[in-house]
């Protein structure tokens, strides 16, 4: 499959890249800084570039069967517009192209999930991590407005851990745990998956460690 991955470069972009060229897609990777993703293959392509410009996003966009989203903000503790601006680029590039499917990594600590996502991401993440929350929120409502076959991966507490393919996901998922984690591996795992599995189909997934 012919894939745009969003956010290539991050610490879960990476592993998104990585496990794409596994499987065989044909990965177009969307980062800020070509120095930041130190990968080589024959079925990726690199484009460098911002969201904030539709031009771009326009250019990456055109030819793919879907796209794969890991964007975060760069600072942990200061709202990042731009990725808000562009994702309403990036969902208007894809309307207009007629790509249909997009995987959004998301946050169990969003206020509908948060209460049942263990005391860390309940009670401590949202002061510590309240503009990161803040910008999911805003880009998953236009995720949501949109005529996309989208899917939203609300992921826990992400760690450096090894792929073990040990994991849950549901719609109704709950943690008692004190820190409900999950690795950055095992979620790119995940949201690879749902590019062809449609059991969530427009519906926010929540994922978390399989159960002792």
């Amino acid at each position: 499959m012919k894939i745009l991955i969003l956010g290539a470069s991050g610490a879960t972009g990476q592993h998104l890249v990585q496990q794409a060229l596994e499987q065989k897609h044909q990965v177009t990777a969307f980062v800020r800084d070509l120095t930041k993703l130190n990968a080589s293959h024959p079925q990726l392509t690199l484009v460098q570039g911002n969201v904030s410009d539709l031009a771009t996003v326009q250019r990456a966009i055109v030819g793919q069967e879907a796209v794969v989203s890991a964007l975060g903000a760069n600072r942990m503790f200061q709202f990042d517009q731009v990725l808000v601006d562009g994702m309403a680029n990036v969902i208007k590039a894809m309307e207009s192209n007629d790509v249909r499917r997009i995987i959004y990594l998301s946050t169990l600590g969003l206020p509908e999930s948060r209460k049942e996502a263990g005391f860390m991401i309940r009670n401590l993440a949202p002061i510590l991590l309240r503009t990161e929350f803040k910008g999911h929120e805003l880009r998953e409502k236009m995720i949501r407005k949109s005529n996309l076959e989208w899917q939203i991966v609300r992921a826990p507490i992400l760690t450096n851990g090894p792929l073990t393919k040990k994991y849950q996901s549901g719609e109704n998922l709950k943690s008692n745990q004190f820190v409900t984690s999950l690795s950055r591996a095992d979620t790119a795992d995940f949201m690879l998956s749902q590019l062809t599995d449609f059991r969530y189909l427009r519906k926010p997934v929540r994922l978390m460690p399989a159960l002792k």
